[in-house]
């Protein structure tokens, strides 16, 4: 069944941005399947908060250490590519709707986080801005 729209994960997203990461072929083949099948992607306020603060923690501080500037052209390339949903009582309804609906319960944290050393070894920094395409 075609997706109409998807909401991204901020994880997603940060893999999205990091060519270095291991994950990120995967998920640009799957973001681009769904693209493919005319899915609209969207993100949120909250996803571009957590990822700012992932992308300019310092690394001492498990962060990637971005400075402002190339965080910056990072979000960017996310507004150019995706459309961002507004924060409302209907965006509210929708998730409570979807997390009964396919029952999604809480997941158990291995440490293993993009924002981890494990992690952050995988991960570069772009030096351009452009729309994400896949």
């Amino acid at each position: 069944m075609p997706v109409a729209s998807c909401l991204l994960d901020t994880n997603i997203l940060l893999r999205l941005t990091r060519n270095a990461d291991t994950q990120h072929k995967l998920i640009e083949t799957a973001v681009s399947r769904l693209l493919l099948q005319g899915a609209t992607l969207h993100y949120t306020h909250q996803n571009i908060a957590e990822l700012w603060n992932m992308m300019t923690r310092p690394v001492e501080r498990n962060g990637l250490g971005l400075t402002t500037n190339e965080a910056e052209r990072e979000v960017q390339a996310i507004d150019l590519g995706m459309a961002r949903l507004p924060d409302s009582e209907a965006v509210y309804r929708e998730w409570r709707r979807i997390i009964v609906q396919y029952n999604v319960l809480g997941v158990q944290v291995h440490g293993r986080t993009p924002g981890s050393r494990h992690e952050r070894a995988r991960c570069e920094a772009h030096s351009h801005v452009e729309p994400l395409r896949f």
